[in-house]
Order: structure tokens, then C-alpha cells, then sequence
């Protein structure tokens, strides 16, 4: 049994679950995973048991529990990657934490009007000129990462890092929800899909079977 166990919610859902599961494969650390389905009569008392905070994600390392995403990428990245999750330069390392940040606390109209789904596809479906902004803000912060500090790869600053992963739910979301992206964003989308991790998670999603909670009956 690993001694890192991710707790995790519904893989087509949980966008703040995809974001340390995503570093944890991506750098190959061994883990656990623990999956409680959002939205269920039980979801409470069954997260009371792994978070503190009654939110997925968290992490269970040999006692220790680390919760909310970006906290839990910090401490893999200190305790297993010996830094190796951010940047090696100093300055793609503090605009890479400066962005992850925005991301962390930031785009409440995106959130609020796309929620992640993996198994959704484009429709009619329109957001506001609020969401908009949220979603032209995010391509320019890509644009300018890449630009700066991408030359070394095809993620935001070059290799794979935390970053990375703190936007992944945010490519789920244009794809799913077809907001329109620059050549930039594409290319940074297609990286992201191209992360074995990624395909993994996303196969899941879509294998996954949800509990109704109104007719007691389970879909896949």
C-alpha cells in the first residue's frame, strides 16, 4: 500500500481534484486514490473522514493531511520533487506562482458559468461579457508565459510544472463549453491532452457512473 493516498472527487466534476492528481502522475509519484462522488446523501459524512474542510481534494501522507489543491501541490513538490514542480529561473518560477495564484483565487464568472465536465460538448450554450473577460484574461496570461518563458517546451513555462496543472480544468472547460482560443491557447491546449495523465483521468470521466440522488438509481 503507497503512503500517499489522493482523495478525490467525481472525475468528470472535480476540477480541483484533476489539478494535484495531474502533478503526482505527470512526475511519477506512486499514490492511492480515494474517490467520494459529489452530490450524494452521503458525500459529507464520508468526506468528514479524509478533510478536515469536508472538500475534496486532500492528500494522506502517513498521518499528515494536506487539503485544498495548489496546498497540496506545494508540499509534493517540496517533499517529492526536491522543487522540480516549479520552474528552474527564478522569474518564470514567481510569474508561474503569480499565475497559479490568480488562478486559485480568481475567474469566478468562468467557474460559475462553466463548470468542468468532461463528457460535455459544445452546443448554444452563451456565457456573459463577464466570463468573456475571465476567458481573454487567461489566453493573454498564456500567451505571456509562453512567450517569456515557454521557449523550452511546449507547456506554459517550457516543461511541465504546477502551472500547468492549475490550468488543466481550464482547458476542459473551452473544449467542453467551445470558447473560442488562440493559436497560443490551442497549442497549450494540445500539450495538456497530450499528458498521458491527462488521457487517463479524462478516460475515467467518461467511464464513470453517477448516483442520482433523486431516483436512487445509478448512470453511467
Amino acid at each position: 500500500m503507497c503512503m500517499l493516498t489522493l482523495v478525490i472527487g467525481n472525475k468528470n466534476y472535480s476540477s480541483w481534484s484533476l489539478r494535484p492528481y495531474l502533478v503526482l502522475e505527470t512526475f511519477g509519484i506512486a499514490f492511492d486514490e480515494v474517490r467520494i462522488l459529489l452530490d450524494t446523501p452521503h458525500f459529507q459524512e464520508d468526506v468528514a473522514r479524509w478533510a478536515p474542510n469536508r472538500r475534496v481534494p486532500a492528500l494522506h501522507d502517513d498521518g499528515l493531511v494536506i487539503w485544498d489543491s495548489l496546498a497540496i501541490c506545494e508540499y509534493i513538490n517540496e517533499r517529492y520533487l526536491d522543487g522540480r514542480g516549479w520552474p528552474v529561473d527564478v522569474a518564470a518560477r514567481a510569474q508561474a506562482r503569480s499565475a497559479a495564484a490568480e488562478m486559485h483565487s480568481g475567474f469566478g464568472a468562468l467557474r460559475a458559468q462553466m463548470p468542468m465536465n468532461m463528457r460535455r460538448t459544445p452546443d448554444k450554450y452563451c456565457w456573459d461579457d463577464a466570463a468573456a473577460r475571465d476567458a481573454a484574461r487567461i489566453q493573454a496570461m498564456w500567451r505571456e508565459l509562453r512567450e517569456a518563458h515557454g521557449q523550452g517546451g511546449p507547456f506554459l513555462c517550457g516543461a511541465f510544472s504546477i502551472v500547468d496543472a492549475m490550468y488543466a480544468p481550464v482547458v476542459s472547460r473551452f473544449l467542453s463549453y467551445g470558447v473560442p482560443m488562440d493559436d497560443n491557447a490551442r497549442a497549450f491546449a494540445d500539450a495538456i491532452q497530450s499528458l498521458p495523465a491527462w488521457n487517463r483521468w479524462r478516460d475515467a470521466a467518461f467511464a464513470e457512473v453517477e448516483y442520482l440522488v433523486d431516483t436512487e438509481h445509478f448512470r453511467a
